[in-house]
């Protein structure tokens, strides 16, 4: 099991930008073989994967409606994941979870729930237009 934690989200005009972070406790060496993802749930809806990237060779994938706009990444040296969000929508509203799981391939690194078995305890972004 891996801790994480996201940073607090806000509130931002439509067009804005946030910045999120996710500090992330990962045990032993296991940090090189891991899948990372930033996940979002608007009310009454499915939670739905925006963004991945797997730790092994730093491939990231996008959910089409954040492509362009929203970017994953992570600190090596301080074990963060971050997620960059600019032209925000008012639909961009939700909770906004970080996730980590152990896949050991990066093709199994995929923008599905069930891929993962760490997650945050979720932050809300609102989006306001």
């Amino acid at each position: 099991q891996v801790h994480l934690e996201e940073s607090e989200g806000g509130s931002v005009q439509a067009g804005g930008s946030l910045r999120l972070s996710c500090p992330a406790s990962f045990p032993g060496d296991t940090y090189d073989s891991n899948c990372l993802g930033w996940f979002r749930q608007p009310t009454g809806e499915e939670r739905q994967g925006l963004a991945i990237l797997f730790t092994g060779d730093d491939r990231t994938d996008y959910v089409d409606s954040v492509k362009g706009r929203f970017t994953i990444s992570r600190d090596k040296v301080n074990n963060t994941l971050n997620l960059h969000m600019t032209n925000l929508r008012s639909e961009d509203t939700a909770v906004y979870y970080c996730a980590a799981g152990r896949v050991g391939r990066s093709a199994h690194c995929q923008r599905k729930p069930e891929r993962f078995l760490s997650w945050g305890q979720g932050t809300q972004v609102t989006v306001s237009s």
